[in-house]
């Protein structure tokens, strides 16, 4: 298995020979305004694909935790093949068929496509009125046989359905989004330095891959920040930390 950030939540996960784009943001830098209710005025996404967008749009499947501008936004709506399959959660299946995407792949709880199967998990996009306001949104566990169980954790701090879907699935290699973003009030609503350390604690013998950093203009928690606190608790061994445009590769027992 390979996952290659892109920028922001951004992935190619190349998983059982297939080529699937994860969360696609391919607007081009400052296209879009900042993100309303932030503490600072940068326009996004602040940096460049690493990338030609070219690249990008040849992929076998895309899959779409939620539609949020910032995962989904107005270039991957026109510009990737309509054709291909967009797996997605029930709530976003008539955003993405009005986009005129003619293989949208509601995952209820389960579904097997190419010789792998999608398991959906529940996720929290912050605490409280800010929280349910930016319901729902979904994690992915992919599974397949001489592949590394993944699990894509999606838009979500660190709560019981995050705890539940690593003590269930028990992932070999998690992806979560950090960055802390978070508005000028209220909590943050992406994973904090505090929150991948409890990945990394509840699930031990899995590596984690930390991305959502650095690219929109309210997250606050840099890659800079989260490597120094990691390093403070012994735990850059287990969780790596990609830049824009690099790869990182796993076998069945990571590590190996």
């Amino acid at each position: 298995m390979e996952i290659r950030l892109i920028r922001h939540a951004t992935l190619i996960v190349t998983y059982n020979q297939k080529r699937i784009l994860v969360d696609p943001m391919l607007s081009p830098r400052e296209a879009m305004p900042p993100i309303a209710n932030s503490t600072n005025d940068r326009r996004n996404p602040l940096v460049s694909l690493p990338v030609p967008l070219s690249e990008l749009l040849h992929a076998d499947a895309v899959v779409i935790t939620h539609t949020h501008r910032d995962h989904f936004d107005d270039v991957a709506a026109s510009m990737l093949p309509k054709n291909l399959p967009v797996f997605c959660q029930p709530e976003d299946e008539v955003t993405l068929e009005s986009c005129e995407f003619e293989n949208v792949l509601v995952v209820h709880q389960k579904r097997t496509w190419n010789g792998i199967e999608f398991t959906r998990t529940g996720g929290r996009h912050g605490t409280g009125e800010i929280g349910r306001k930016m319901a729902p949104v979904s994690g992915f566990v992919l599974e397949a046989p001489g592949e590394p169980r993944l699990y894509i954790a999606g838009d979500s701090i660190y709560c019981d359905e995050v705890h539940t879907a690593l003590d269930v699935h028990r992932p070999e290699v998690v992806v979560v989004n950090a960055g802390a973003a978070q508005f000028a009030t209220g909590d943050p609503i992406t994973m904090t330095a505090d929150d991948v350390m409890r990945v990394g604690k509840q699930a031990p013998n899995a590596k984690v891959v930390a991305v959502h950093m650095d690219s929109i203009n309210h997250c606050l928690l840099t890659r800079t920040d989260l490597r120094e606190q990691l390093e403070r608790v012994g735990l850059m061994q287990q969780v790596l930390i990609p830049l824009d445009g690099e790869t990182v590769r796993f076998s069945s027992t990571p590590g190996q």
